[in-house]
């Protein structure tokens, strides 16, 4: 579209004289507001855009249909440095964001990037955790998988769509803490670039544990590729009422990972509040609703100053879990 090329190119004297002219002639319509995901197409950061951005469109939150941008790299961390260097001010632009991405903050695995640097818009959803082996595989409960690591950590391998220290991997360590295994560091973890690698790494035979979210595995459990073994939440979730909660099995173990988005520090308070509405307005719709029922996710939903005050505080904690676990010194 010629206003798409006007944004990008704008600085030059020929597009400077373009736009005078589209402007006098006809109307230009807005800039289509775009969504990242900092990973590849099928993992959560990709479900969060493409369904908050097609319901903002759905409801009429937004004139124009969401375009989102797949930006694997980093855990996140290439998405993040982008919009902090590139689109610091760009009102149009948000960012799925999950609890993965608070972690990899309070663990400073962004290259120094800290979260100030962005301003977290809202959370309208929360996936619970699980770990998930493939169908065939020979453990049938949480508590074979802990005997077995203890007997021999370097025999299971996990895979997790974040990168080493991130969200995923504390998972299967905080299950493995409160068992009393204390030996974190022989726990193989391979960190990819999304759940939908994760996934296949598992199915695959490659890695033996997937640690991820429901919403990441909805599809690989219908069609009989996954079998989880755990649901890291309060009780059995419901719609997957046979799947066994790591708790009733033992392990007093919750974590859930929040879906929500960010945007850039350099836009106003207004516009701040702006999307901060249009989120609200997504998790009231009945789109939201049936989305979250088909996908797993559990009703959690906190924006604006409130969210942001949240995330501060889940950054501080995570910090101080993680080197209770000894990911980080």
């Amino acid at each position: 579209m010629l206003s798409q090329f006007i944004s990008r190119k704008r600085g030059s004297l020929l597009t400077a004289t373009l736009a005078t002219a589209a402007v006098m002639t006809f109307a230009v319509p807005a800039q289509a507001e775009e969504c990242i995901a900092g990973a590849n197409p099928g993992g959560g950061w990709d479900f969060t855009c493409r369904q908050i951005g097609k319901i903002l469109h759905d409801i009429g939150a937004v004139d124009n249909p969401v375009r989102v941008i797949n930006m694997p790299g980093g855990g996140g961390g290439l998405a993040y440095a982008h919009v902090v260097t590139e689109r610091s001010d760009d009102a149009d632009l948000i960012v799925a964001a999950s609890s993965a991405t608070t972690t990899r903050l309070a663990q400073n695995a962004f290259a120094g990037m800290t979260a100030d640097q962005v301003r977290f818009v809202g959370a309208i959803g929360i996936d619970p955790g699980v770990l998930a082996v493939a169908a065939d595989s020979p453990y049938q409960s949480l508590g074979e998988l802990v005997e077995a690591i203890k007997a021999d950590p370097r025999s299971i391998a996990f895979a997790g769509g974040s990168s080493v220290g991130g969200f995923d991997h504390m998972k299967p360590l905080m299950v493995l803490k409160e068992s009393g295994f204390t030996d974190i560091t022989k726990v193989k973890y391979i960190g990819l670039d999304g759940g939908a690698d994760a996934i296949t790494q598992t199915v695959g035979g490659f890695t033996q544990v997937m640690t991820g979210d429901l919403s990441e595995i909805v599809s690989f459990l219908a069609n009989g590729d996954l079998r989880v073994i755990a649901v890291l939440t309060e009780e059995r979730v419901p719609g997957f009422d046979d799947i066994p909660t790591a708790k009733e099995q033992g392990y007093d173990v919750v974590a859930g990972n929040w879906r929500g988005l960010y945007v850039p520090k350099g836009i106003s308070d207004d516009q701040f509040h702006a999307w901060a509405d249009k989120l609200q307005a997504v998790a009231d719709s009945a789109e939201w609703k049936e989305a979250m029922a088909a996908n797993g996710l559990a009703p959690f939903t906190m924006v604006g100053d409130e969210f942001q005050g949240y995330v501060n505080g889940l950054i501080g904690d995570i910090n101080a879990m993680s080197k209770e676990l000894g990911v980080i010194q």
